[in-house]
């Protein structure tokens, strides 16, 4: 897929790794950029793109993620400014650690994992992608029908790209139930849309990162960083940003690779 002048939707673009695929994909061309965050830090990331390429190419839209309405709004509106958005990384997420269940040693009583804290977990990191994604192939089909076309034929090109966030804890990550079963649902879900998107000239496809230099993983601390992160991983040190963008970007371009890209620069779960 071309990106020269197609409009991408970035969510989790106020830091991090959405952060950095959005100086990516502005630096390779791309014509629009919808950045979205609940953090009023993505106008400022959108300004810098802005005054590093001396045009208005990068929209911020701050609010929840989780909104169906604020969705529908953030696509109108990316939509009016630049064209239907072609490209969609729905990169935010969240990680509430905890134990499944530990026991307190002062009364015997097992802790379960929060049920409310399992399902804000579910709502961040799988079903909003889910649904941006899903956003963003019913706009390209919409589009298509308007101009009279129906089903994809291969000499059109890629119409559209979908890149969605695993993580390394997908395979189970002592600490991580919800985490985890969240980012492995989203390969079930890439690997659907893979066959049912395609009808319309979209791919899509699942990144794994490894841990990445980003404020949610610095939240962990610089000792349990230390201590259980940097001498299992190759690199013996976490991965750039990026690192990690330059990837998503190839994903995006190269359409002969389906399924699952792991950036995990050699870390894997213990046992």
């Amino acid at each position: 897929m071309i990106i020269k002048d197609k409009t991408a939707v970035i969510t989790g673009a106020g830091s991090g790794i959405g952060q950095a695929v959005a100086i990516e994909l502005a630096e390779r061309g791309v014509g629009g950029l919808g950045l979205i965050d609940s953090s009023d830090s993505v106008i400022n990331v959108a300004r810098a793109i802005n005054d590093r390429l001396g045009r208005p190419i990068a929209e911020a839209v701050i609010g929840d993620v989780t909104d169906p309405a604020f969705r529908t709004h953030a696509f109108d509106l990316i939509t009016d400014k630049f064209s239907v958005p072609s490209i969609c990384v729905p990169a935010a997420g969240i990680s509430r650690d905890q134990l499944a269940v530990k026991v307190d040693k002062q009364t015997g009583k097992s802790i379960v994992y929060p049920i409310e804290k399992f399902r804000e977990i579910a709502e961040v990191n799988l079903i909003a992608p889910t649904y941006w994604a899903l956003e963003t192939i019913s706009r390209i089909a919409e589009d298509r029908h308007r101009r009279g076309l129906t089903s994809w034929n291969p000499d059109e090109g890629i119409q559209g790209t979908i890149i969605f966030l695993g993580s390394v804890s997908s395979h189970g990550n002592t600490g991580q139930v919800a985490y985890s079963g969240a980012k492995a649902g989203l390969e079930g879900v890439a690997a659907t849309l893979a066959k049912e998107a395609i009808h319309y000239g979209v791919r899509c496809a699942v990144i794994h990162p490894g841990y990445t230099d980003t404020p949610m993983v610095r939240a962990l601390g610089d000792e349990y960083i230390k201590k259980n992160i940097l001498p299992y991983t190759q690199l013996r040190r976490l991965i750039a940003p990026e690192e990690i963008a330059d990837a998503i970007y190839f994903l995006i371009c190269n359409s002969a690779v389906s399924g699952q890209l792991w950036a995990d620069a050699g870390w894997h779960p213990t046992a």
